[in-house]
């Protein structure tokens, strides 16, 4: 979970003399110097190498293609995953019995202020269209003690407004405190809240905590140690002024291996206006149709790449039943992992993924029959680039 951070100052004074070494430390300082020499004169044998493990997980879900059935019940022996064509072989395996911890990322600004108001024919608070997915989620589905949810908003910058908790009280203040604020900005800083969601960095503090510290350092999603992660991102889909683009955004969320599962809003809005806005938009920074569509394919996209789903919503009834579809794609997620082993690859590279079931055990996969839902590829980071070599 993401935590601040414990990093401590160091108490010496600027500006003050050092004390006289003693006998002890100008040995030390010898030995330091001998050490040091003798690792700049080694000599790098190629044939040794570091052996080090390069874990690949894979979360899927399974479901029938024309019901939309999700299968449950799987054993690791039902499964096989693929790495480029190649077929892996399976090191760890969970069924979907683990409880979820969920990143909650909803949009928070005067835009999206301006839609709901606008989008609900001025029936109710600007607000209420992205925190009523945020309640339902977290009063419906969010189960004491086991399951653990975060709450992030974001306008210009993303603001944790509680930390992961199982905690029922403080997941309906989190409810509340959105509820009777108003956004603050007008900005939609989407693909920056996303990198943050997922990688974590220093922000805000967490609203919640009453912290006498403006600022702290969080771990992401990524660094969160839990057998079923996801974050539900609830935004219109359109990113005003990140500072990361969208493909920027895309290689993180390829990466992150996180399911990202997302209520897109803007449908909403667009429905009742769309005759009514340019294709392009207008100096007022009102988005045209053309930049609604962009939104919707580019929330698709990320949601596909990730392993997740994508959900546009056209009207507020659709809501409860896109709450539970996602609720039981969380709870039914086989958690799959492989070792990549030490095999050379090429930084950046996408390593195409895929997943099949047999269900009966006859060596033939249930292709035509089911859907086997999951990330795509995963591309291979900076550090899995090459073997390491060690010193001898």
């Amino acid at each position: 979970r993401p935590q601040k951070s414990d990093n401590q100052k160091g108490n010496q004074k600027k500006n003050e003399r050092p004390a006289p070494r003693t006998e002890e430390e100008a040995r030390q300082e010898e030995a330091r110097r001998k050490q040091e020499e003798e690792e700049k004169n080694a000599v790098v044998d190629p044939e040794v190498l570091k052996i080090k493990t390069n874990i690949i997980n894979v979360d899927a879900v399974v479901y029938n293609k024309k019901t939309g059935q999700i299968i449950a019940g799987l054993k690791k022996e039902n499964f096989a995953v693929f790495e480029n064509g190649v077929k892996q072989d399976i090191t760890n395996f969970a069924m979907p019995e683990a409880p979820i911890t969920v990143s909650l990322v909803v949009e928070y600004s005067k835009w999206s202020e301006m839609f709901g108001f606008y989008g609900s024919r001025g029936q109710e608070s600007g607000t209420a269209e992205v925190v009523r997915p945020v309640a339902y989620f977290l009063s419906k589905f969010i189960k004491a003690p086991d399951d653990y949810a975060s709450v992030i908003a974001f306008d210009i910058r993303p603001t944790p407004i509680t930390d992961f908790t199982n905690d029922p009280n403080r997941l309906r203040q989190t409810v509340d405190l959105l509820l009777r604020n108003s956004p603050a900005f007008r900005e939609n800083n989407i693909y920056d809240a996303l990198k943050f969601s997922l990688l974590g960095g220093r922000g805000d503090s967490v609203v919640l905590e009453n912290s006498k510290e403006r600022t702290a350092q969080y771990g992401g999603m990524v660094a969160v140690k839990a057998k079923r992660r996801a974050i539900l991102l609830v935004t219109s889909g359109i990113d005003t002024f990140s500072r990361i683009n969208y493909g920027e955004a895309r290689k993180i969320v390829q990466e992150a291996g996180v399911p990202i599962y997302i209520i897109g809003t803007g449908n909403l809005f667009l429905k009742l206006y769309e005759d009514r806005l340019s294709a392009e938009g207008d100096i007022t920074g009102m988005p045209g149709r053309l930049d609604f569509a962009q939104a919707a394919n580019a929330m698709g996209t990320i949601a596909k790449e990730s392993g997740g789903a994508f959900f546009p919503v056209t009207f507020p009834g659709e809501l409860p039943s896109v709450l539970n579809s996602i609720n039981g794609l969380l709870r039914n997620q086989y958690s799959i992992a492989y070792d990549a082993g030490e095999t050379r690859r090429e930084q950046g590279k996408k390593n195409k993924l895929q997943v099949k079931v047999d269900l009966n055990g006859d060596g033939i996969y249930e292709e035509k029959e089911l859907v086997v839902q999951h990330r795509p590829f995963y591309v291979t980071p900076k550090d899995a680039a090459a073997p390491s070599q060690k010193k001898k």
